[in-house]
């Protein structure tokens, strides 16, 4: 093997190890943040909510998408996951906040209705935030990750998922960490 074959092969083995996991969203424990967005499509639609003040103690999966990260494989996991969570609980939902640059407000507004007539959620939320990408304020979104997935229950964070490459199967952990809080 070339000397310059051989070290670039070694670089490409040390980039991994280099590069370190995403964080994104509030820590196991705390109390979940307000969360003031638009409703677009679900339980609030055409006017500004606080969904976390809604969805108060009742088991919840809260999903901030990067819009400019919304991908197909993103709504795999979307759709899927709207089909799985009523088995966790009776009461359980989702809510999706789209986040992205503030310009991307009337963009989201406008996009979200059609995504759900091609999606068709049934326990799923859209909602668009007015504000930057690193989402409402307490929420601690990192804009690397593509999607951020919260779950909580009984008004607690009880674990956040930072996901840069999302498909249906990162749906397993959220709902065996859902499942868990709500005793199944």
């Amino acid at each position: 093997m070339k000397p310059i074959t051989a070290l670039a092969c070694l670089g490409l083995l040390l980039v991994p190890a280099a590069r370190a996991d995403v964080e994104s969203g509030p820590k196991a424990g705390e109390k979940v943040p307000a969360l003031k967005a638009f409703g677009v499509v679900g339980t609030v639609e055409s006017k500004e909510a606080e969904f976390a003040a809604d969805r108060k103690d009742d088991p919840t999966v809260y999903l901030f998408v990067q819009t400019e990260h919304w991908s197909r494989p993103m709504a795999r996991f979307m759709k899927t996951l709207d089909g799985e969570i009523g088995k966790a609980d009776e009461k359980a939902a989702a809510v999706a906040v789209w986040v992205g640059e503030k310009a991307a407000l009337e963009k989201n507004k406008e996009y979200l209705p059609r995504a759900q007539t091609s999606l068709r959620f049934e326990r799923t939320s859209l909602a668009a935030f007015d504000g930057e990408k690193g989402g409402p304020e307490g929420w601690a979104i990192n804009p690397d990750a593509h999607l951020t997935v919260v779950v909580a229950h009984k008004g607690k964070v009880v674990k956040s998922f930072a996901l840069t490459s999302v498909n249906e199967t990162d749906v397993r952990p959220v709902l065996a960490e859902l499942k868990k809080a709500v005793g199944k």
